[in-house]
């Protein structure tokens, strides 16, 4: 069993799978990629069938009905990793945000570590391409916001390339997991962090995608902003 697949949760983007598919199994390190679409009215999941072709034993398909969030979609795609006995388990996006070249370096540092490695944007200053300031400073201040929240020390706290050992995806009840948009990241470093395993940061280069719409919207922020206190609170009352 090949030890490592990139989970690439999608809706409506046809514009980018076929290429981030391809980009991620070229690599040598050889990785696994699992899809898990939302329905997507563009035929994102026909395409990836379509690929399946190619890449009958790397390339999986997970499709889900209805449009159910980013968070449960990375649930969703944890279980089914966790079955399939996977060791290292990515969150990456579709859309070329994340270059899966850093892939590796990501997996190199999770095997040493044994726990959680971030595919880090502001761990050595901001590296962050094609955002309008307003939306690098929403960023960068929300993880000064949750930093001073919840004591976690990490610089990137709503990063979506990630890295997770088996181990701690094992260790966290995924039916207490309360959000689904960026509060999710939050959220699942969090939880990692309350039980005590290593979170490192790499850095990397983040690039705003060019095909395709993002899915970034009012109700998501306010999910971050508001979650962020609930965790806390629950985490005191010990009902986290």
């Amino acid at each position: 069993m090949n030890s490592g697949i990139v989970i690439v949760p999608t809706y409506n983007e046809i514009e980018n799978i076929t290429l981030i598919v391809e980009n991620v199994l070229a690599l040598p390190e050889s990785f696994h990629v699992l899809v898990v679409d939302d329905s997507s009215p563009d035929g994102t999941a026909d395409e990836v069938v379509k690929l399946q072709q190619q890449y009958p034993n790397t390339l999986f398909l997970l499709k889900r009905q209805g449009k159910n969030g980013l968070g449960t979609a990375y649930v969703d795609g944890f279980k089914w990793a966790l079955e399939k006995e996977y060791l290292y388990i990515f969150e990456m996006d579709a859309d070329f945000s994340h270059n899966p070249k850093d892939l590796p370096r990501l997996l190199e540092v999770c095997k040493k570590n044994n726990g959680l490695v971030i595919g880090s944007r502001y761990v050595t200053g901001v590296n962050v391409v094609n955002w309008p300031l307003s939306r690098v400073l929403l960023s960068y201040g929300a993880s000064i916001y949750v930093r001073f929240i919840t004591g976690m020390n990490i610089k990137d706290t709503t990063a979506g390339f990630v890295c997770f050992s088996r181990n701690v995806l094992e260790n966290i009840d995924f039916t207490k997991i309360r959000f689904v948009g960026y509060a999710f990241q939050i959220e699942m470093k969090y939880r990692t962090y309350v039980k005590n395993f290593t979170i490192t940061e790499v850095p990397i280069i983040f690039t705003d995608r060019t095909r395709g719409q993002s899915k970034m919207s009012g109700g998501i922020i306010k999910e971050a902003i508001f979650g962020v206190i609930n965790l806390r609170i629950r985490k005191l009352l010990n009902t986290l």
